[in-house]
């Protein structure tokens, strides 16, 4: 036995190199049956494990045994030799399409042949039971060590695989709501994407840091990137049934709002309403209650589409209350925009207030006299109601 302490998780450093001897002339027959062993026990390998793939598992199985052998009572710090073999192994079964968990059982059906037919050897060969026992612990940490690169391996390419997916997931969202993506190329693109481009679909744009975080949280299949200071997530056929309802429960306590639905080529119509909704939540001008549907809102984002318009709308036609105090001005364009709304109903137009109707009537008689015949026509009044709406909807009045 060698007398040299292994390295922690390394009990194969602390054998006699002599026990290859006993155990080298069965390393084939091992590698057949472990080969064997891993097609039937493992659904995945039993296709591949004919031809040309199955003669180079069997030939890496049993360079790994000649490896293991190689090591027996040779203390060594730092990577065992062989390592990037099995983080290539790794990288591999990832990009064939394999589950981490076929990898991992194929190592565990490995160890166990591998003891059971090295352990007859052994006994063959006459080694007492002290060595038997630390050359078992030896193999099965081996295995161990060998099986935790390969890991290693198949999750450096998954990650790397996500990045790349993400990079298409963001790449194509951003051709669709800019135009930008060819008929013809579209349906290659999705699939680089590892998403199904859908019929119909919305865009939902959100305040929040994480554009690909928020799209796993909408879920729905949806794909997201950061477009102009907002996060952009695209949802397919969302007026399926209950799918609205479902996203509104995902994002409660979120604020973000919901374009109309439209062919995916219209992508970038939906998202510059849902995107134009959430920034007058922004300003204040929408209440942040939750999921806000831009096909509920088509008159407030209609009434502010051009902002400097409105406000010279505004100007023009307020004009005749530019004299007054902050304090009286309001109170005369909420009274105005009461009485428009409600027709001239002047009980109406207090309830709404909240004040008495005599109140209302003294304050339309101030009205008359800086209009004029201007509230009775009809153009005017409706230009007039336009701009007081805009300047309710940016908390400009009080009662």
């Amino acid at each position: 036995m060698n007398t040299q302490v292994p390295l922690p998780g390394r009990p194969w450093q602390a054998l006699d190199p002599a026990v290859s001897g006993a155990i080298s002339p069965v390393l084939g027959a091992v590698a057949d049956e472990i080969t064997e062993a891993i097609a039937e026990a493992i659904p995945e390998y039993r296709q591949p494990m004919g031809g040309a793939f199955g003669r180079g598992v069997r030939d890496a199985i049993e360079e790994t045994l000649r490896q293991f052998l190689q090591q027996l009572g040779r203390p060594a710090a730092g990577e065992r030799p062989g390592r990037e073999v099995y983080i290539a192994l790794g990288r591999g079964e990832y990009r064939a399409g394999r589950g981490l968990d076929a990898l991992q059982g194929a190592y565990r059906v490995g160890a166990r042949i591998a003891w059971r037919r090295i352990s007859e050897a052994a006994i063959a060969g006459g080694l007492d039971p002290t060595t038997l026992a630390l050359l078992a612990e030896s193999i099965f940490a081996y295995i161990d060590e060998v099986s935790a690169e390969s890991v290693e391996g198949y999750a450096s390419a998954q990650a790397a695989g996500a990045g790349e997916r993400s990079r298409e997931r963001q790449g194509l969202v951003r051709l669709l709501i800019t135009g930008e993506l060819d008929a013809a190329e579209a349906p290659e693109r999705a699939a680089a994407a590892d998403w199904v481009l859908p019929r119909r679909l919305a865009a939902i744009a959100a305040d929040h840091h994480d554009a690909e975080r928020f799209a796993a949280i909408v879920g729905e299949d949806a794909i997201g990137a950061r477009v102009d200071g907002l996060v952009c997530v695209l949802v397919a056929d969302p007026d399926a049934p209950g799918r609205i309802e479902r996203i509104r429960r995902a994002i409660e306590g979120r604020r973000a709002a919901l374009g109309p639905t439209t062919a995916w080529t219209g992508a970038g119509e939906s998202w510059a309403r849902a995107a134009s909704c959430l920034r007058l939540v922004r300003d204040g001008v929408l209440e942040a209650g939750g999921l806000i549907l831009a096909r509920e809102q088509l008159g407030t984002l209609a009434l502010h589409a051009d902002r400097a318009l409105i406000a010279e709308l505004a100007a023009f036609r307020l004009e005749p209350l530019d004299a007054l105090t902050p304090a009286a001005r309001a109170r005369l364009e909420a009274t105005l925009l009461a009485w428009l709304r409600r027709q001239g109903n002047v009980a109406a137009v207090a309830q709404e207030l909240h004040v008495h109707p005599q109140t209302v009537r003294y304050r339309l008689a101030r009205l008359r006299e800086r209009f004029g015949e201007t509230l009775d026509e009809p153009d005017a009044r409706f230009e007039l109601e336009l701009a007081l709406r805009a300047g309710r909807h940016r908390g400009n009045n009080i009662a």
